[in-house]
């Protein structure tokens, strides 16, 4: 029975995802004319930026592997070779595609196995390498509201997704209701914390916080930081080298009004960055119509915005479904070669037998 409870929930998971998707999508083409959409995608793309958009993709991901391996070696885990971290972050980027956070829970798992050692701290880490990203969006979004003010009362003012996000920022009754859910919680956990569940809540919780907390202790904290500009320095790249791919969005670069598309680029990418938070599949849609949304704000019609944000996500897209495939290749290669060094004590055993001293040596 549980069993067939797990594979329902999962599948009721899977279905609100695709139902978000699928409903952003038919909202999208409901808002702007599609043979609009299809034309301007036929004609005067620049597919060099699209191409050097999806390398700077890879880029962000080999980053991000580096950057996790040093939290997981500050959280005890041996070290892991770079193209293996950058596996981990590929495959879960395309995993992402599929269903949302199935890329983290696969990443975490896929450490764990392969170096053997207690998933909590492998999510531990995880946790702490989001909260990063978590940081690093609050940071962005403090610094457009400062640098581009005008662009982000325009949204709020022209559009009911902003007046929403201002009601309910200002509304207090929000506020309180989140503090009582809290203290809610606390009070369960207060009573119920002889109980075997809680205990066991409390240990996951427990070797989760030394995955997260090494942050805060760990060596290379100064390389950490680095990289962590890195990764968000080319997701910015990403939106602003294709506005070099379009007619309608390279005018922005050309307008020094605009900072030479610099300020659009970063309201685009915050935009877009925010609207990762809805659960669809690989931000199928909500990032669509953010992105038209924020292009919006600079003068480009929604059939131009649409245009771009299909472009832009489609060809990232495939980027991340090569990678993955590749991250599949490498894993099963991995295991082959794991497979066929599990024969080798053996035949050092017989080496010693004989009389003959076995090579020292470390995989």
């Amino acid at each position: 029975m549980g069993y067939h409870k797990v594979k329902i929930g999962d599948a009721v998971k899977v279905a609100l995802s695709v139902a978000v998707s699928a409903g952003l999508v038919v909202w999208l083409f409901h808002k702007v004319d599609f043979h609009k959409v299809m034309a301007i995608i036929r004609e005067g793309i620049d597919y060099r930026y699209i191409a050097a958009m999806m390398l700077l993709t890879v880029l962000s991901h080999v980053i991000r592997g580096v950057r996790w391996g040093i939290q997981l070696r500050a959280a005890g885990i041996p070290r892991i070779p770079v193209l293996a971290e950058s596996v981990s972050i590929f495959g879960a980027y395309a995993l992402n595609l599929v269903f949302p956070f199935l890329g983290e829970a696969w990443r975490c798992v896929y450490i764990s196995d392969r170096e053997k050692c207690a998933l909590s701290t492998v999510v531990g880490t995880d946790l702490g390498d989001r909260a990063s990203d978590g940081l690093m969006i609050l940071l962005l979004v403090g610094l457009t509201t400062v640098v581009a003010r005008g662009a982000i009362d325009s949204f709020l003012d022209r559009y009911p997704a902003g007046e929403a996000i201002d009601r309910v920022v200002a509304d207090g009754t929000v506020w309180l209701w989140m503090l009582a859910v809290a203290v809610v919680f606390a009070i369960a956990h207060r009573l119920l914390r002889h109980t075997a569940f809680i205990g066991g809540v409390d240990r996951s919780a427990r070797r989760m916080w030394d995955g997260f907390r090494v942050l805060f202790h760990m060596k290379g904290t100064g390389l950490y930081i680095v990289l962590t500009f890195g990764i968000w320095i080319c997701y910015y790249l990403e939106t602003y080298v294709c506005f070099f791919a379009f007619p309608f969005t390279r005018s922005l670069v050309t307008d020094g009004h605009w900072a030479f598309g610099l300020l659009p680029g970063l309201v685009v990418f915050v935009f877009g960055s925010c609207s990762m938070g809805i659960p669809s599949d690989g931000g199928l849609g909500a990032w669509n119509i953010a992105v038209m949304f924020a292009l919006s704000l600079f003068g480009i019609s929604d059939s131009e915005g649409a245009a771009y944000s299909i472009i832009c996500w489609s060809f990232q897209a495939l980027m991340l479904v090569a990678c993955g495939i590749f991250s599949a290749g490498y894993i099963m290669a991995s295991r082959r070669h794991a497979r066929g060094a599990s024969t080798v004590p053996s035949s050092r055993g017989d080496a010693s037998r004989s009389g003959e001293r076995p090579s020292a040596g470390r995989e």
